[in-house]
Formats: C-alpha cells, sequence, structure tokens
C-alpha cells in the first residue's frame, strides 16, 4: 500500500507543477495589475516605473513565474498589490474559514448520500425510492446562490417566531465572542448549520442517484450471486461484497466533484458572509490584486489534486487489484 501511495504521489506533484504554471500565465494574461494607476493623472510615470520594479513586473513572465514558484515551494506568495501585505496569512485564515465549511459539508453529504442511495437500491420502486427520488431531483435542480437564500431567509424568519435566535444567518462566528474552547466552537458549530445543509442538499442529491445506480448494478453481479448461494447472512452479502464495491464510483465522484463544491463554497459564503475563499478571491478580483487571485487559484487547484489523491487511496483500500497494478 505504502509504494501504491508513493506512486500517486509522484504523479501529483508533476500536476500541481503543471496546474501553477497554467494558474500564472492565465492571471499574468488577464490584464494590468498597475491599470489603476496608471489611469491617474497626478501619478508620474518614476512612480509607476519604481511599484513595477517593486512588484516585479518589469521581468519576463517566464522570469516572473519561476520566482513566484520558488518562493511558493518555500511558503512565500508575494505581497498584496494593493497593501503590500504578504499574501499567505490572509490565504491562510481565509482556507480555514472554507475548510470547516467544506469538510463537514463533504462528511455529510457522503454520509447521507451513500446511505440514502443504498437504502433506495435495496427497496428499488418502493415508497422511499420514490421519495429519494423526487426530493435527489428536486435538490440537485436548484442553484446554489438560490437554495442558500431560502435557507437564510426561512432562518431569520423563524427566529423572528420564535423570539430569540436559534440560527445564525450571518458570519461564521459571532464577533467578539470571549470564552474557552467549547464556548468558541460551539458558536462556530451554530454558525455552519444553514451554510453546511446547503451544500448538503445540493451534493447529496447527486451522490444519492450515483450511488443507488452503482448499488443495483453490483447487486446484480455475478460474485454477489454466489455469495449469497454461499449462504452468507444477507447483511454479510450487502457490507463485504456488494457496498465496497460499489463505493468505487461515488468515490470518483466525490473527488471530481470537489471543484465544484469550492465553487459552490464561494456562493455560499457570499450569501452567508462568511470572511473565507470566497470573499478573498472576489475582493481581490474586484481591487485587481492579482498576487492574491493567483494564489488562491493555485491552493484551489492543489485542493483538487489532493483529492484526487485520496480518492486514488482509497481505491486501493476498496480494491486490491488496483494497487497491485
Amino acid at each position: 500500500m505504502g509504494a501504491f501511495v508513493l506512486r500517486r504521489l509522484a504523479i501529483s506533484i508533476p500536476l500541481i507543477l503543471v496546474a501553477s504554471f497554467l494558474v500564472f500565465m492565465m492571471v499574468a494574461a488577464s490584464g494590468d495589475p498597475l491599470a489603476n494607476l496608471r489611469a491617474q493623472p497626478n501619478i508620474s510615470r518614476q512612480t509607476i516605473e519604481l511599484r513595477e520594479r517593486q512588484l516585479g513586473l518589469d521581468d519576463p513572465v517566464l522570469v516572473r513565474y519561476g520566482l513566484w514558484i520558488k518562493g511558493a515551494v518555500q511558503g512565500d506568495l508575494g505581497r498584496s498589490y494593493v497593501d503590500n501585505e504578504p499574501v499567505r496569512p490572509k490565504l491562510m485564515r481565509a482556507i480555514g474559514v472554507t475548510l470547516r465549511l467544506l469538510l463537514g459539508a463533504v462528511l455529510l453529504a457522503v454520509v447521507f448520500g451513500v446511505s440514502i442511495g443504498v437504502l433506495a437500491a435495496l427497496r428499488q420502486y418502493s415508497r422511499f425510492d420514490y421519495m429519494a427520488t423526487f426530493f435527489a431531483f428536486v435538490f440537485f435542480s436548484m442553484p446554489v446562490f438560490w437554495l442558500a437564500a431560502m435557507l437564510k431567509d426561512v432562518g431569520i424568519r423563524f427566529n423572528e417566531a420564535v423570539g430569540h435566535r436559534v440560527f445564525f444567518t450571518i458570519g461564521e462566528q459571532t464577533p467578539g465572542l470571549d470564552g474557552g474552547f467549547l464556548t468558541v466552537w460551539g458558536d462556530r458549530l451554530g454558525h455552519l448549520v444553514l451554510p453546511v445543509t446547503t451544500l448538503i442538499l445540493i451534493q447529496m442529491a447527486a451522490w444519492s442517484r450515483y450511488q443507488r445506480a452503482s448499488m443495483l448494478d453490483v447487486l446484480n453481479a455475478d460474485y454477489v450471486r454466489t455469495a449469497r448461494a454461499k449462504g452468507l447472512s444477507p447483511r454479510k452479502v450487502i457490507t463485504r461484497h456488494a457496498m465496497r464495491n460499489a463505493l468505487i464510483p461515488i468515490v470518483t465522484l466525490v473527488a471530481i466533484d470537489f471543484g465544484l463544491l469550492l465553487s459552490g463554497a464561494v456562493i455560499t459564503e457570499r450569501v452567508y458572509n462568511w470572511n473565507g475563499m470566497g470573499r478573498l478571491l472576489l475582493d481581490a478580483l474586484n481591487r485587481k490584486d492579482m498576487n492574491v487571485v493567483q494564489a488562491w487559484l493555485l491552493v484551489s487547484a492543489a485542493m483538487v489534486v489532493v483529492f484526487n489523491l485520496v480518492a486514488d487511496v482509497l481505491y486501493g483500500y476498496l480494491d486490491p487489484r488496483i494497487r497491485r497494478g
């Protein structure tokens, strides 16, 4: 298993390097980061040239990429074009906020999606199967921003109806909250309820349908019929033989959908006014802070590659034939 992981890791590193090159080139071609400064008539050309030298914009683009990726490997993502502050602390704080949202949403969406899909397959054409299908299509067809806004409105109306705050609808935590570990994290978990529910409902809808289809294919496979013919209990047939193999497609789907889930988190953070990766990206785009934008894109690409690496490792665990190949 260790050799299998090392092989996949060796493939992932070049992928991140290629992604970093594409990210840098796309951001470099997107426009002049000093366009606003050049548009001001009272700014002299000497001042603009000095700023270009400070930001390294007077170097060829390949030289700039080499310096940037070298700094990124060492943990230096450069400085903001706007306030000249280091990019890394801003990015790390935003990642910490967004990961709270993403990890909770992915974990719960997988648990609920897989459970509903398996039960729907085992009870094919039952009332539960029809209900799961109906709600899956309903939530899958909803835009993220619309569902987030609706849940936020429901939370506000519920708070007004009961006369006190039950659902947190703004921010990732209460500003200026004092207290111990349990108080702080209890408050943060309370703020997670509505945003995580938004992402769970949409992703769970898609993943439950894929899990149902995968489970139905496996249940009709020869090795499952053989296991039943040997006299194994239905529970062992499902858990040891059918479900383990039926999980392989959903692992692939979760890894591929991580980029989509990240974009959904950006929109959800905007609706609920979170200070995470979403706000960092939108603020950087509005201010044309290209160093922040390319650092954001690099980290996002790296997270997608890492999730695919995790998926490869799970393949090897679920199917020993894969890690021996």
